[in-house]
């Protein structure tokens, strides 16, 4: 006979979990550079917190909202606004960090064969339609890419994001 599944009560889980945001660990980015559509803004939000990573988004007027009407945290998460993503791409290049592309490439990983961040890793996603643009392919030091095989070209920022971030924080 087989044992009965015990779900873990809200105060279980609560106790296990941190007591409050974390802050910035500097340790992996999710970059959603060229943002489409705002509601997965927030969405991706809530998956930098369970994995421990910050969001990257451009400064853009209506980014804050986007990021509200997503999100469901009940504390502030760590979220880094930046001007020119080019600029900040090369900088963060530059300054030794790892530049991940979600992207379908020749080049590409596929998302089972990625293994976690052992350094600063940057991970971008480009627009929903037109991915990550022809000028900051450059930039990128790898790209990987989420095997799909249903006629669909592309899955939502959101969705994209929060495999490979949970790949890349070693939780799967």
């Amino acid at each position: 006979m087989a044992t009965a599944i015990r779900v873990r009560t809200r105060s279980e889980v609560r106790s296990a979990r941190r007591p409050r945001s974390h802050r910035c660990w500097g340790h992996l980015l999710a970059a959603p550079l060229w943002p489409m559509h705002g509601v997965n803004l927030g969405t991706l939000l809530r998956t930098c917190d369970a994995v421990g990573a910050c969001l990257v988004v451009p400064r853009l007027p209506w980014i804050d909202e986007a990021l509200a009407r997503g999100n469901t945290l009940r504390r502030p998460a760590c979220v880094h606004r930046i001007g020119d993503p080019l600029r900040w791409l090369a900088a963060e290049r530059a300054a030794g960090a790892r530049i991940l592309g979600v992207e379908l490439a020749d080049e590409a990983v596929r998302l089972a064969d990625l293994p976690a961040a052992r350094r600063r890793t940057v991970m971008v996603l480009g627009h929903e339609s037109t991915g990550i643009p022809p000028e900051a392919l450059d930039l990128l030091d790898g790209a990987v890419e989420i095997p799909m095989i249903g006629t669909g070209m592309s899955l939502n920022v959101a969705v994209a994001g929060s495999l490979v971030l949970y790949k890349l924080a070693g939780l799967l």
